[in-house]
């Protein structure tokens, strides 16, 4: 791959801020990483970014409610989410909204390639 597409993280763990993007680099994206859904939306990152990947459970702005805001706000960035809860009820919900994918936390690089190529539709 020449170009290295952009992957959003918005989590506000600190530690999956650290982790992630080196992850994201090995997998061969470029990554930028956020501690909140305001601070996205508060960036350019919303007009260029290819995939995000986005926290379900962080204070103010959930990433459902991010979710609805982009869609609110005609932003198409297919969405991977990530969750530390297991709850597959809510993860069908988040699938039937409109999400490529959604990873329980910890996850493997090979389910989180297989998520983020299923979201920007590369097989």
């Amino acid at each position: 791959m020449n170009e290295r597409l952009l992957v959003s993280l918005v989590d506000d763990d600190q530690s999956c801020r650290e982790s992630l993007p080196e992850l994201l680099r090995e997998l061969g994206f470029s990554p930028r990483a956020f501690s909140s859904a305001e601070e996205f939306l508060g960036s350019d990152a919303v007009l260029h970014s290819r995939c995000l990947l986005l926290d379900v459970a962080m204070p103010v702005m959930t990433g459902p409610e991010l979710f609805r805001e982009l869609r609110r706000r005609n932003v198409t960035i297919p969405v991977v989410f990530i969750t530390a809860r297991r709850d597959e009820v809510a993860r069908s919900q988040l699938l039937d909204d409109g999400a490529a994918e959604c990873l329980f936390k910890p996850f493997d690089d090979t389910a989180l390639l297989k998520a983020l190529n299923k979201a920007i539709g590369r097989k």
